[in-house]
């Protein structure tokens, strides 16, 4: 094992580590304690995650250079930290209160979802890394539905294996996006059996995707749920999970999308999943600190292996 390989072993276990304590506290503190704990952890990430806190203030630069102040932007990165503490310390303290999740994560647009699976060919729930995206599967699988999500496998197979276990005690089912054989059987079978499969849409996907606009930067884009939705019939129906002043959650459920017709296959899946990245865009622009500024979404560029932010 050469010392690249060590060191990353060396990360990944004392990240695990962390993971445990923090699941301990959070288990052990009283409930009103626990944003108060999430934010002192968004502190802490904020001011030590530095590569992290780099990513971010670029990322926001880009999309919101023009239209932001640099305070504002600071301020968009600080609270960005802050949910991810609040909805990862949710994880942990709802996993096993499940009356809980019920109450505290309210279904709007119920009747759009209702009316997609009513036509019996499955539903792709088009989201992104947005808001506490776990738990809105947990509650939408609480209400009856049979729920799964495509989910890239973490590096870390103990952190791993411990999101696996708590998304299976809420009974979502994880499909791992590789092998991808096996990835478009399973999404395939799911949908042939009416399922909800949830398919985030707003991470770099190389040059293997197709480029549309983001926050009007090329961006490199899966084009999965286009592709899976024109073979089987799927149903696109975009879904997010808005935090609430008083940190509750709203499950936002819109009418299906209507993928485009009458073009060449090629036209038709560029001009549908920009259709799709618009609409992760303007929940973006509403509620920025929802989303996970720290991933490099537009690393890559047309024609080019490497560049970005």
């Amino acid at each position: 094992m050469n010392s690249k390989r060590i060191r990353k072993s060396i990360i990944y276990f004392v990240g695990w580590l962390g993971l445990c304590a923090c699941s301990l506290i959070v288990r052990l503190i009283p409930e009103r304690f626990m944003y108060v704990f999430a934010r002192r952890l968004a502190f802490l990430g904020y001011l030590l995650a530095a590569k992290q806190r780099k990513i971010a203030l670029a990322s926001l630069n880009l999309a919101f250079g023009r239209d932001k102040t640099p305070e504002e932007i600071k301020e968009i990165a600080r609270e960005c930290f802050v949910s991810m503490a609040k909805s990862g310390v949710e994880l942990v303290f709802f996993m096993d209160k499940t009356e809980v999740v019920r109450k505290r994560f309210h279904i709007v647009g119920k009747e759009n979802l209702e009316s997609a699976l009513a036509k019996g060919k499955g539903v792709i729930l088009v989201s992104a890394h947005f808001g506490n995206f776990p738990l809105m599967l947990g509650r939408l699988s609480l209400e009856g539905y049979k729920t799964g999500g495509i989910m890239r496998p973490m590096k870390d197979r103990r952190t791993e294996k411990l999101f696996l276990k708590e998304r299976a005690r809420f009974g979502v089912k994880t499909i791992y996006s590789i092998p991808r054989r096996e990835c478009v059987v399973a999404t395939i079978r799911s949908l042939r059996d009416n399922e909800l499969i949830f398919i985030p849409l707003d991470q770099n996907f190389g040059t293997a995707g197709v480029f549309v606009d983001f926050f009007g930067v090329k961006a490199a884009t899966a084009t999965g749920p286009v592709v899976l939705a024109r073979r089987t019939q799927a149903e696109i129906v975009p879904c997010f999970v808005v935090r609430q002043k008083d940190d509750t959650h709203k499950i936002i459920i819109e009418p299906a999308l209507k993928l485009e017709e009458g073009l060449d296959e090629e036209a038709s899946i560029l001009l549908s999943v920009q259709r799709i990245t618009s609409v992760i865009e303007s929940y973006i622009r509403k509620y920025p600190a929802e989303w996970g500024w720290i991933h490099r979404r537009w690393k890559s560029r047309p024609n080019l292996k490497e560049g970005g932010v």
